[in-house]
């Protein structure tokens, strides 16, 4: 074997110390470093995953349903618009600012924030607000991981978040009916609660654009749009932040948004919801079904005021 003393080395030669790095967590097993820089696509097979005990055992929704049937009002206000006319959304490189009231601001790669916990499969049970459920394998991690890595301050009180937009990309989103780019937000203790999650990837593999690629949040006791797509910013902040739906028609989207069968929508009766793929209805459960693990943070609430 030859070994070239460091004069002899030309810089072109040298292994990139982020690409040294990530192979060197893939050997070591480091969840989500197989995706070394620019390697990111949508379809990518997730390796190691955790199964999670947050997962419902109901029945998943399959890859179809999830992927065709979607709310991406960036890509079009039909739900099978999105499927289609995100399909040349570009996703890499791909940068997450995350700021505000924390200690240690910073901006993460998706490969970063990838390979800073764990990677989960969780499978979650999600109530849109016009009546309709899904059951979704999730790929990620809790947000949490990534808040404490930040350390917020003692004036945090709520995080913010910001999604990706750009018309020359999105051209469909002029005609979307809302303010964009998209924003929404969570207190800081739901923001901290382990079933909020940070979400990279569905049914094993990443993220497809229309699903929300490359990151986006997952908040299974609220209603979908609570979920943010593409996120680019995420804000510490020490008061309640604007979010797209509260300002486009305050009087039918609360701040909290959650899955409530008491508090009905002007339009329509949230009482019941019908599974994508299923006939009949069923019941909307109280927090979606997660009222055990998140009831206890709004003991006290009006529920119909703060909804």
């Amino acid at each position: 074997m030859l070994i070239k003393k460091a004069a002899d080395i030309r810089y072109s030669e040298i292994t990139p110390k982020r690409l040294y790095l990530d192979r060197r967590r893939f050997l070591a097993g480091v969840p989500g470093a197989f995706l070394a820089a620019k390697a990111f696509a949508a379809g990518t097979k997730f390796q190691n995953l955790v199964k999670s005990p947050f997962s419902t055992t109901e029945k998943e929704n399959s890859y179809n349903d999830i992927t065709h049937y979607n709310n991406y009002y960036e890509f079009g206000t039909d739900k099978g618009q999105p499927a289609e006319n995100a399909k040349n959304f570009k996703t890499s490189p791909w940068q997450v600012s995350v700021e505000g009231d924390v200690a240690k601001p910073g901006k993460y790669s998706i490969e970063d924030l990838m390979a800073l916990a764990p990677m989960e499969e969780r499978i979650y049970r999600h109530r849109c607000v016009e009546a309709w459920s899904i059951v979704v394998p999730w790929v990620g991690y809790s947000l949490s991981a990534l808040l404490k890595k930040v350390e917020p301050t003692p004036k945090a009180k709520f995080v913010a978040f910001e999604t990706f937009y750009k018309p020359s990309q999105m051209p469909l989103g002029r005609s979307a009916g809302i303010d964009l780019p998209y924003v929404d937000g969570l207190r800081l203790d739901e923001a901290m609660h382990p079933l909020t999650m940070l979400t990279f990837g569905l049914y094993g593999e990443t993220l497809p654009p229309q699903n929300g690629a490359p990151v986006r949040l997952t908040v299974p006791w609220k209603y979908g749009f609570k979920s943010v797509k593409s996120i680019v910013k995420i804000k510490v902040v020490s008061s309640q932040p604007p979010c797209t739906w509260n300002i486009t028609n305050p009087s039918e989207y609360g701040f909290y948004s959650n899955v409530n069968p008491k508090v009905d929508h002007p339009r329509w009766s949230q009482a019941s919801e019908r599974r994508l793929g299923e006939f009949f209805k069923r019941p909307t459960l109280m927090f979606n079904g997660y009222g055990d693990q998140v009831a206890g943070m709004y003991a006290g609430m009006d529920l119909k005021k703060y909804f």
